[in-house]
């Protein structure tokens, strides 16, 4: 199949060479030849990859065995080889190819949303192809959207064997000088546009020794000017190019860790991954550059170069890819803030733990009085938005007042303790002495929700009871009527209600809030929200300087929480709402409040309940607090985890070894182990 293709093209070469010759006058015709020897060119390298491509992505052993028979082909017909390699060069050569070596592969400068919404436009329609630039020839010799998956499932050595077999050292030096030029002046405009990216302001803002001393981001630029230019450069002109590179590359590092502590944005996120696309594509063709000036190997350089193009050829337009990339960062450090912060929600010993406990059921008597408020709210039917506003303020303030009072509630722990969960998988190096630390930190999250809970659920229950019987007592009226309670007792039921289902969709606001609070408390270090609010000349006469200072100290450790809080209340007040104008059922369900609304309804009903009420309400309660948990658990370690990287083997090793605690101590996700004294 191979040959007949390279036969069947090559005597159609052949013979349309011999009326070229006699036939060509210059001018249109001319052009016109030439755009038809460029559509032969890419009609024979098309149907070739057609061939090598495998019926399955997956299946790239049938692609190895296509490139064998090709290089067998080419090694028995070296006219073909011939034939073959002046195609692929004059079409790198005749074409401007500039664009794919300086675009292809790296994001642009335009931004992240400018580009996530030049992704999605040409998906939809795709852009106009423009013959004179190699990149567009280059999308349609691969243009199946998995033909990345298989290039680069192909060993190098088998795309070596092809490069060795089509002979380009036998090449026309002409032809290849043509190419030098193509790859210089792209190594030159990338050159100049890292230099532009590391004077960015917001580089400049995370890295003040840019400013005060020679940057690399600049020295490069002149290193690189002077090994292109010379006449023959030395080991030692190209070590220094690859020293400057390196120091570019360490800057960017360094910025990246620096990031847990100063924060970072979506801006300065996209411009560090545009550079260190830069410097992966300039270290690429410099190498190249080098070979082919000293006249030394190039193809293990070539075949990295072709990879990596054909990988962003067929990503070119893929949201997904473009969001993971640079989304990744953002969730780390997000998930890096929560982490710090859900150490406060791990208890190691029994004082911690009984003192989580004590401030659980703070909690619980806040929110006994949230729920009281909320009956009375919806018992005046208001209408949907100005009965959502009551509702998130409610909930909002109320959140924020436990966390300013120190209290816990308990659903509130699972978006931050997840992360510091993930941040101990991605630490641990795989040995048992560090997955036994990691799974102890595990028992002491579990054990931690769980007297939380028992905490918040221990003190609302009574407190709604005292609160009803209170409004009785000096009312003669029941706070709550017989059919509220009724109501108020069906919404809980596992079954015969939709509780469930709404204590998933409270665990996903539970996960959102938890995002939040990292998000701000990135933004508060980043935009450095505590020094500018010091600045402020009004607010310094107002409060004072010391008042003040211990005011910007207090939202430097808080925002994060304060934010979160306030808008995990804003999310359970306003779903009924969104429910209403979706003409959806959505809810929420949270245990705290669903025990608080039992409390309501036993009193209502004057405690005149049947065991099997009982059970249904023991079972609710508690289902619903499971749910809550998992699904704000599970969203949160997902995304710690993704933004970590944490691989299959870590999670597997993990979880047998969190089954062999767990069955040869159970009581440790309980309850604290007693400290022996020596």
């Amino acid at each position: 199949m191979i040959q007949s293709i390279l036969q069947r093209y090559f005597d159609e070469a052949s013979a349309y060479h011999l009326t070229v010759i006699s036939t060509s006058s210059g001018g249109v015709a001319q052009e016109k030849q030439q755009a038809e020897l460029t559509t032969q060119a890419v009609n024979l390298l098309a149907e070739l990859i057609a061939v090598i491509r495998p019926k399955k992505s997956t299946k790239y052993i049938d692609a190895v065995n296509a490139l064998q028979a090709l290089c067998y082909t080419l090694n028995d017909h070296p006219e073909y080889a011939q034939f073959l390699r002046d195609t692929i060069l004059k079409l790198i050569m005749q074409h401007r190819s500039v664009s794919i070596f300086v675009d292809s592969g790296i994001q642009p400068s335009s931004g992240f949303f400018s580009e996530i919404s030049r992704r999605i436009s040409h998906k939809v329609l795709p852009e106009a192809l423009d013959w004179r630039y190699l990149k567009d020839l280059f999308g349609q010799l691969f243009s199946h959207h998995s033909d990345d998956e298989w290039v680069l499932a192909v060993p190098d050595i088998v795309w070596l064997q092809l490069v060795d077999n089509l002979r380009f050292s036998e090449a026309d030096p002409a032809t290849i000088d043509a190419i030098f030029q193509q790859l210089l002046e792209a190594s030159q405009i990338l050159s100049y546009r890292l230099t532009a990216a590391g004077l960015e302001p917001e580089l400049l803002k995370n890295h003040e020794d840019l400013e005060t001393h020679s940057s690399p981001f600049i020295t490069q630029n002149i290193e690189i000017s002077a090994v292109v230019n010379a006449e023959n450069a030395t080991d030692t002109d190209i070590s220094h190019v690859l020293i400057m590179l390196s120091q570019c590359r360490d800057i960017i590092t360094k910025i990246r860790k620096n990031s847990a502590q100063t924060g970072t944005s979506i801006r300065l996120t996209f411009l560090l991954q545009r550079i260190m696309q830069q410097l992966d594509r300039l270290e690429n063709i410099f190498h190249i550059l080098v070979g082919l000036k000293n006249q030394t190997c190039v193809k293990a350089a070539s075949v990295c170069l072709f990879k990596k193009l054909v990988y962003a050829e067929c990503s070119k337009n893929d949201v997904r890819l473009h969001f993971r990339e640079n989304i990744e960062l953002i969730a780390l450090r997000v998930t890096e803030n929560a982490s710090r912060t859900g150490e406060h929600y791990i208890t190691e010993n029994r004082a911690e733990y009984f003192k989580l406990l004590r401030s659980a059921m703070g909690a619980g008597v806040i929110v006994g009085m949230m729920a009281m408020i909320k009956i009375l709210v919806a018992a005046r039917h208001l209408a949907p938005l100005m009965e959502a506003i009551i509702f998130s303020l409610n909930y909002g303030l109320g959140f924020m007042l436990i966390h300013i009072l120190h209290f816990t509630v308990a659903t509130k722990q699972p978006a931050m303790t997840a992360a510091t969960i993930a941040a101990a998988v991605d630490n641990h190096d795989g040995k048992t002495k560090e997955l036994d630390k990691l799974v102890t930190v595990i028992a002491q999250t579990m054990r931690s929700q769980i007297v939380a809970i028992f905490g918040n659920v221990l003190l609302a229950l009574p407190i709604a009871m005292l609160i009803a019987w209170l409004i009785f007592t000096f009312t003669g009226q029941h706070f709550v009527s017989v059919e509220k309670a009724q109501h108020l007792l069906a919404d809980i039921h596992p079954i015969q209600s939709p509780a469930l289902l709404y204590a998933a969709i409270a665990g996903i606001c539970l996960f959102l809030s938890g995002l939040i609070a990292g998000y701000h408390d990135n933004l508060a270090i980043y935009n450095k929200i505590p020094q500018r609010l010091m600045a402020l000349k009004w607010l310094q006469k107002l409060l004072g300087p010391h008042r003040l200072n211990r005011v910007a100290f207090y939202i430097e450790n808080n925002l994060g929480a304060l934010a979160g809080n306030f808008y995990f209340g804003c999310l359970i007040g306003g779903m009924a709402a969104v429910g209403v104008l979706l003409g959806l059922p959505i809810d929420i369900r949270h245990i705290t409040f669903s025990s608080a609304f039992v409390g309501f309804a036993f009193v209502g009903l004057d405690f005149n309940i049947s065991w099997q009420t009982v059970r249904m309400v023991i079972a609710g309660v508690l289902l619903i607090g499971t749910v809550n948990l998992l699904v704000s658990f599970s969203l949160a370690l997902y995304v710690a985890m993704k933004s970590r990287k944490v691989s299959f083997a870590q999670w597997r090793m993990l979880f047998i070894k969190l089954l062999s605690r767990l069955n040869q101590h159970p009581s440790e996700f309980l309850f604290p182990p007693k400290v022996i004294k020596d």
